[in-house]
């Protein structure tokens, strides 16, 4: 019996596999067979995508709430803009700069930001980034409040640039998955559950939450980078704006915040959602809200939450047998 089990995971996983392969090569093949807003639909997705799953390694995993995500997008924007556009180099050491910046920033403000913690964490990231946003459009150095064209990107193709968000898209995706099934990424989870008992057990908290809040900084220095480079236009209160955050906090809470596959699926919704919602200028922001309360009332844990709450469906699990969770905690 055991046996025949074991088969049916072993067929089950390879599946798995071979469904995730047929998928990355459809995407890798995107734009010789869709249309350009096809495209462009798809480079949203994984953008927002991968953003999402960055605050959801921080909010939904670690349990650090945070309203102000957008420091790092904001310094990965300026990053590959004053590059590009000021230094004349590579647009690629724009992105790994802002990346690196991001983390070096996350580092800087973790000691003051870490002594918050509940609503007064998530408020202190947000006033974080109101803060850089005033900083940036008072100084010359950053252009004001005019901000830079990244006119590198005029001479790229759609391709180009959607080459690099599903880059974005999948890299954010197997980080996660890798991180929360190593060493870390069961500490993370142990202090989101009970931070007083994982301490108890050994578990560095600040340590551990430092480790995740600058992997998400550099992470999400470089997507932000990216998706500059595909709006082209970089202004200080655009970049540091609290917009960015709602986004990544309504796409993972409707998907399923600390699941792999709620800002996938949020992400999807959300940018569908959107791109339907530019017909109704005025209120389109009421109807994203209505949306969102009428999923959390339907389904409280998000879409793919309820969906592992009732049926145990989970397609990406971070979750590894007794034994590796065994040999994984007394290295």
């Amino acid at each position: 019996m055991e046996t025949g089990n074991a088969i049916k995971s072993g067929n089950a996983s390879k599946a798995k596999w071979l469904i995730f392969v047929a998928i990355i090569a459809a995407l890798i093949l995107l734009p010789f067979y869709a249309s350009e807003y096809g495209v462009m639909i798809f480079l949203l997705i994984m953008l927002y995508m991968a953003l999402g799953q960055m605050w959801n390694l921080l909010g939904g995993y670690a349990g650090l709430v945070s309203l102000g995500q957008q420091i790092f997008i904001g310094i990965g924007a300026y990053a590959v803009a004053m590059i590009t556009v000021v230094a004349g180099l590579h647009f690629v050491v724009g992105i790994i700069l802002g990346g690196v910046i991001s983390a070096l920033f996350a580092w800087l403000i973790s000691k003051p930001i870490f002594k918050m913690s509940g609503v007064y964490f998530t408020i202190g990231t947000w006033i974080v980034a109101q803060t850089l946003a005033l900083i940036f459009s008072n100084l010359e150095f950053f252009r004001y409040a005019q901000g830079f064209n990244i006119t590198v990107t005029y001479t790229m193709t759609q391709a180009q640039i959607y080459y690099m968000a599903l880059a974005c898209g999948v890299g954010a995706v197997v980080l996660v998955f890798v991180l929360l099934r190593s060493k870390l990424g069961l500490a993370l989870m142990a202090i989101r559950d009970n931070p007083s008992a994982a301490e108890a057990m050994g578990v560095e908290v600040y340590k551990t939450k430092l480790k995740c809040f600058l992997i998400s900084g550099f992470a999400t220095g470089m997507i932000g980078a990216v998706f500059y480079m595909y709006l082209t236009y970089v202004t200080p209160f655009a970049v540091f704006s609290i917009d960015w955050t709602v986004a990544m906090t309504f796409l993972v809470i409707i998907g399923g915040m600390g699941t792999m596959e709620g800002p996938i699926v949020g992400a999807v919704i959300y940018v569908i959602l959107r791109q339907y919602l530019y017909n109704f200028p005025g209120i389109s922001m009421v109807i994203l809200g209505a949306v969102a309360i009428i999923i959390i009332i339907v389904a409280p844990k998000g879409i793919m939450g309820s969906l592992q709450s009732k049926f145990g469906f989970e397609i990406l699990s971070p979750r590894r047998k007794l034994s590796h969770f065994s040999k994984e905690m007394s290295k």
